[in-house]
């Protein structure tokens, strides 16, 4: 009896539907290249990121290869720039990007990718919202939490001890933009910068990361990154992941 019983329980499980596979929600594409500055948090950010994709089920590209812009680039839910600029995008490839945004896609520009060469690329800089000038010297400061309700803000205290550059930016043209972290500036030193470089004080509103709806889609920035360690911290990964989401599907924000 027992080895009919068997028999029918292998049966039905072959009747029966397999569970499905995990499906992805969304899939985002990272441009990371090396820099001068900016190369050793390349591979350090690729494993984070890419356990930021398994544990939350997005499908992740991460390249340093400009030409993915000449791909279809409307496969993807967002785009981020991670310490790498537009300036490195030939014409055509910026054009595809235009395009994109145009199109309802959705962009993350995080730390270096914020800076551009001064009349480069006007719509790109549009794009990131604000203009960054000189910066001072890393240095440890407070970070103050301005958007409670944002996701990029929900693991992180309301003030946060961090080291970074914390860039000083100018609006030449006229965006507005939603600030979600400002540094208090009197917890270091605004103009400590290096030698025949002049660094100013930006005051009260200092914003170091925000958002705002771009041409068709939604931006996220973030000036926080500079260093490859930083990758490795929960609180600035689950301030990243914040973004992600975010940026990615447009869901998150406590009204």
């Amino acid at each position: 009896m027992k080895w009919l019983v068997a028999i029918l329980a292998s049966v039905l499980a072959l009747l029966l539907p397999l569970p499905a596979a995990a499906q992805s929600q969304y899939k985002l594409l990272v441009l990371a290249r090396p820099s001068t500055y900016h190369y050793e948090y390349i591979p350090i950010a690729r494993d984070s990121l890419e356990r930021l994709a398994r544990l939350h089920a997005f499908d992740l590209v991460y390249t340093n290869k400009i030409e993915v812009f000449e791909d279809d680039l409307q496969q993807y839910a967002a785009i981020m720039f991670l310490n790498t600029a537009g300036s490195e995008l030939t014409q055509p490839q910026r054009r595809r990007f235009e395009e994109y945004m145009r199109a309802g896609g959705n962009a993350m520009i995080v730390h270096r990718a914020a800076i551009m060469p001064v009349d480069d690329w006007p719509w790109y800089e549009k794009l990131v919202g604000r203009t960054v000038g000189v910066h001072p010297m890393l240095q440890t400061g407070v970070v103050t939490t301005v958007d409670r309700g944002f996701p990029a803000t929900y693991g992180l205290p309301e003030r946060w001890l961090w080291s970074d550059e914390f860039y000083v930016t100018t609006n030449p043209h006229g965006i507005a933009i939603n600030p979600v972290l400002n540094v208090d500036e009197t917890s270091y030193d605004p103009t400590k910068i290096w030698p025949g470089q002049v660094s100013h004080r930006m005051g009260a509103d200092h914003p170091i990361a925000w958002h705002h709806q771009y041409e068709g889609g939604r931006v996220f920035v973030t000036t926080l990154g500079h260093n490859g360690e930083m990758y490795r911290d929960p609180t600035y990964i689950a301030h990243l992941m914040g973004g992600i989401h975010w940026t990615a599907t447009g869901l998150g924000r406590q009204p």
